[in-house]
């Protein structure tokens, strides 16, 4: 990673006075490269330099909504620093109001102001044209401890416009999380495919064994032998009900209608707390501007309450304290946490909105040896646990073209589920 304080940049150049005619001028969507020359290493443009609009316009007239439609974070500041304009991305990611944002200063968005003040600077002096470094940007405290820095790649580039300049945002894990995602999209369909082949191999002999037994109770004539044939039956239904689960998802079709996710939590909400009145306390931190979307509303509320009741069961797991048997104690608490994710990239598929879902708990987080394998098949970390309601959970959000993610330590564990609105 380069240091903060040693950003790369492009030295601006000047053409001699005997170059002779004057190349035709470069049009105002580049202005990264209004500096650079043939002789030197191409600088890759960055991603808001094709979006930006003319300058020909002052720039208190100019439209810079095209910018908004950008995954990354865009700023356009002074020399000095002063905010102008920020883009949603920006906003999303920083969890700042954009009105506040640019009533402030680009470089106290930083961990490290000093090294982004130093080259807005330098760009807006045109010492160089444009400059890039890795820095680290400070979140709002709302998205909790351990996530209140995000890694970036900064890039300070020239504008057209007198005396701004153009600050872009790179997510560094950006990339990362979409090869994760896709990872994680590829072993779910994997492990749906060997479910359906090896139910189907065992709901076969369980046939017969279940009617094997059934003659078999009615041939024998002791009532205690006939007690060992029904323990067979009994078994023999369990297995085929666990069999009928493994395939549910594969078998019901969607049934797609308007879907508010707030009534879903509602349901949800009520229904765990039905199950355990008793030292569990679930808290609402709603958006209530977030839209209706389509749906299948049952899917969508099994997903939620296996993943609710997932973290419920976590928090009545007994153990030490502080983080162990919060349920037995009564300081066991759930956070159902709505939000507008703006720009986003599901599955290498860019989407301009989407709902956000956080099912945050406090208790004592996923065992980490099970920690990346919690949306497969048959992996529970609790005893006697089936391990099929986060890969059920999984399944019908991806049937909705989202995503679920989860994050735990001791103490705080939350699930993300992104579905993308229309």
């Amino acid at each position: 990673m380069t240091r903060a304080g040693r950003p790369r940049e492009s030295p601006r150049r000047t053409a001699p006075d005997d170059a002779g005619p004057a190349a035709p001028a470069l049009p105002a969507a580049a202005p990264a490269l209004t500096a650079a020359s043939p002789a030197l290493p191409a600088t890759p443009v960055p991603a808001s330099a094709a979006l930006m609009p003319s300058a020909a316009a002052p720039f208190e007239t100019a439209d810079l909504t095209a910018l908004d439609q950008l995954a990354t974070m865009v700023a356009v500041a002074d020399a000095d620093g002063r905010c102008r304009f920020a883009n949603a991305a920006l906003e999303d990611r920083t969890g700042v109001a954009r009105r506040a944002l640019q009533r402030g200063r680009v470089s106290e968005l930083l961990t490290e102001p000093r090294a982004l003040a130093d080259t807005l600077r330098a760009v807006g002096a045109a010492e160089v044209a444009c400059s890039r470094f890795d820095a680290v940007l400070q979140r709002a405290p709302a998205f909790g401890p351990g996530h209140t820095e995000l890694p970036v790649h900064v890039i300070v580039s020239q504008t057209d416009w007198p005396g701004c300049v153009m600050v872009e945002m790179i997510e560094i894990e950006q990339q990362t999380r979409a090869d994760r995602e896709e990872r994680a999209i590829g072993q779910a369909q994997a492990g749906k495919e060997l479910l359906r082949n090896l139910a189907h191999e065992i709901k076969n002999p369980l046939g017969g064994i279940r009617g094997a037994a059934q003659l078999l109770e009615m041939e024998l004539g002791d009532r205690a032998l006939a007690e060992y044939t029904r323990v067979i039956v009994h078994e023999a239904d369990r297995l085929h009900a666990l069999v009928d689960r493994l395939l549910a998802p594969q078998r019901r079709a969607q049934v797609v209608g308007d879907v508010n996710i707030h009534e879903i939590c509602e349901r949800v909400r009520a229904l765990v707390l039905a199950e355990f009145p008793r030292g569990l306390r679930i808290v609402r931190d709603y958006d209530v501007s977030i839209p209706e979307f389509r749906g299948d509303r049952e899917q969508l509320i099994q997903a939620v309450l296996n993943v609710v009741r997932n973290a419920t069961q976590a928090l009545a797991e007994p153990g030490a304290p502080p983080h162990g048997g919060r349920l037995a104690r009564g300081d066991a608490e759930i956070v159902l946490r709505t939000r507008i994710a703006r720009q986003l990239t599901v599955g290498r598929q860019r989407y301009r909105l989407a709902l956000e879902l956080h099912v945050q708990d406090n208790g004592p987080g996923v065992p980490e040896a099970i920690r990346e394998r919690i949306f497969v098949p048959l992996v529970s970390g609790r005893e006697g646990g089936s391990g099929l309601g986060l890969t059920l959970a999984q399944t019908f959000v991806q049937q909705h073209l989202g995503t679920i993610e989860c994050d735990s330590a001791p103490g705080r564990t939350v699930f993300r589920i992104l579905i993308p609105l229309p």
